[in-house]
């Protein structure tokens, strides 16, 4: 057990310690962090008011996509069929797979991610975060019954966090 006072690392369940004489009893115990856990936890993906997503079909060509991508001033498509979410499609899809190719000869179902890790528009932002972190996402869809609607990204939560914290 550490001291909080003079920093001294004390023997697991010393009430007093043996460096300064302060008092250690219920130090040790864990103390909710209420305000933070609060706001991260409590709020919603709703409360990032996500706008629509950019929607193609699997069998839409890629430079097309890349076309509506930048007109759209957007850096992620999401591929549906029928409504649902088959798979998704970034920029960095197109730097990193399509990059060199002759686009025109591909679909976006060739080089887009099928299957994405999604979140529903009531998880926490905190869920967002986590998933974000594990596993290098910088856009997860927002899916209700199996249909998009929206992309969270790693700027909407950070630029969210930014206006809301003290």
């Amino acid at each position: 057990m550490r001291c909080p006072v003079c920093g001294f690392d004390n023997l697991t369940g010393a009430e007093v310690c043996d460096n300064c004489g302060a008092d250690l009893a219920g130090h040790d115990v864990p103390q909710p962090a209420l305000s933070f856990q609060g706001r991260l936890l409590g709020e919603h993906l709703d409360a990032l008011g996500a706008p629509p997503p950019l929607t193609v079909g699997p069998d839409t060509p890629v430079d097309v996509v890349i076309a509506r991508m930048q007109e759209a001033e957007s850096d992620v498509v999401l591929v549906t069929v029928d409504g649902r979410l088959v798979g998704i499609f970034t920029d960095r899809d197109a730097v990193v797979k399509a990059a060199g190719k002759h686009l025109d000869a591909f679909h976006v179902r060739d080089f887009m991610t099928p299957d994405p890790v999604v979140l529903r528009h009531d998880d926490p932002i905190a869920l967002a975060i986590h998933k974000m972190a594990v596993g290098g996402f910088r856009h997860i869809p927002i899916v209700r019954d199996g249909a998009p609607t929206g992309v969270v990204t790693a700027r909407d939560v950070f630029d969210h966090l930014a206006e809301t914290m003290p």
